[in-house]
């Protein structure tokens, strides 16, 4: 599992503090660069080193979540098929579960524009971060 701690600015927050739920969509991106790495260790977006595409996205709502205090992304992966990988996602505050989500992403040619097999020692990594989904939500 990747951890990392989030600071919610001014700009993220709406009229009642709460964290607009747009935002949730960016943390949980900044959660996926740790695995982004494993296909791109440099993180080039350059179409002959870039290696991923998002095709599919969601979340849930779970509790409110305010300014003034961090937030931790969880990220890990719940299911790796031949192309594709699905991460999940958890947005933590005062140890509270506050939001959770899942994304597809699908190893990709953007120069080709077809999916490619995941190579094996970037499944053998991925791996490592693997859960089963009963596990979601739990601290």
């Amino acid at each position: 599992m990747f951890k990392d701690c989030v600071t919610p600015r001014f700009g993220n927050i709406d009229g009642l503090r709460h964290v607009n739920n747009t935002v949730v969509a960016d943390w949980f991106e900044i959660g996926r660069n740790g695995i982004f790495r494993y296909f791109t260790p440099d993180l080039d977006l350059s179409y002959e080193k870039w290696k991923l595409i998002m095709v599919r996205t969601e979340f849930d709502f779970v509790s409110q979540m305010y300014f003034g205090t961090d937030v931790e992304i969880r990220t890990y992966v719940l299911k790796i098929g031949n192309s594709s990988f699905t991460t999940g996602h958890e947005a933590w505050q005062d140890g509270e579960l506050k939001s959770k989500g899942k994304a597809v992403i699908v190893h990709y040619d953007f120069i080709e524009k077809k999916s490619e097999p995941i190579p094996d020692e970037i499944k053998e990594k991925l791996k490592e971060h693997l859960i089963n989904e009963e596990d979601i939500g739990k601290p």
